[in-house]
């Protein structure tokens, strides 16, 4: 009797090890796989430039609206250069900034001033200011780079009818504004639809939405329009993406501070 319950004890055994996964992955490891497929499929667009309506949304419903050209460089080895250049309202036209991207040191980021006619350096610890008076940050206007965040699975999930996997972004880097994200990574495009920040007290801050995603060069994915709410004290900034033009000849040395105001006077 003895023998026969140690025989079925150990083919217990050995088929509970048999079913188990030879490599099970980590949360963190299948989150950074979702960050690094992400990676690769947005990997090679070279440049792309396209017109962008900013609306900014107070506590009263009341609307200010402003448009801007915004101009993306990819950079092999580092982060994305972004020039963004304000073209209205009359009393910010011509404002032109500028984003150097970096992985885990801290953004290099200027402001063109047209009516000082002076280009200013916007220090690390301001990142986390408002951009033109949005909701979005200068830290949330520079592009997503891999090695800014730690990366945890949490669960599938979906929005708007899309399956999403849903994960959490911890910053590696100093001065971010926030303790961490959760981001809902579409599965069919890998790209996010939706962003969580949470401020530095771990309290719910602000969510991110991207809405009508369109195609180009039947590679790269871009939003039509992107909603930042502010959680805490009920703001809304809304950006609307227009005219996407892809390899348009733009290089990384035509954008640098010194050139901010050759931009500013093209509006």
């Amino acid at each position: 009797m003895k023998k026969i319950l140690f025989i079925k004890l150990y083919v217990l055994i050995c088929g509970f090890v048999l079913i188990q996964p030879v490599n099970a992955k980590t949360p963190e490891e299948i989150g950074m796989d979702i960050a690094l497929k992400t990676e690769s499929l947005d990997s090679g667009f070279g440049d792309y430039v396209s017109d962008a309506k900013l609306t900014l949304i107070n506590e009263d419903n009341e609307e200010f609206i402003r448009n801007f050209k915004m101009t993306t460089v990819e950079v092999p080895g580092d982060g994305d250069k972004r020039i963004s250049v304000f073209s209205t309202p009359r009393d910010i036209r011509g404002t032109a900034t500028l984003t150097f991207s970096h992985a885990l040191e801290a953004n290099d980021q200027w402001i063109y001033l047209p009516a000082l006619k002076r280009t200013k350096r916007i220090s690390a610890k301001n990142k986390t200011g408002p951009f033109v008076g949005s909701e979005f940050s200068y830290e949330d206007i520079s592009s997503w780079e891999v090695k800014k965040y730690t990366y945890r699975f949490i669960e599938d999930s979906e929005r708007d009818g899309h399956a999403c996997f849903l994960v959490e972004n911890t910053p590696n880097y100093q001065y971010s504004g926030y303790s961490r994200q959760i981001e809902c990574v579409d599965k069919a495009i890998y790209q996010p639809r939706e962003l969580l920040y949470f401020d530095k007290q771990g309290r719910e801050y602000k969510k991110l939405e991207f809405f009508d995603y369109k195609q180009y060069k039947k590679q790269y994915w871009r939003p039509g329009k992107i909603v930042m709410t502010n959680l805490q004290n009920g703001r809304k900034s809304i950006m609307d993406f227009t005219n996407y033009q892809f390899t348009t000849g733009v290089a990384s040395e035509d954008l640098t501070p010194n050139r901010l105001s050759n931009y500013s006077k093209q509006q």
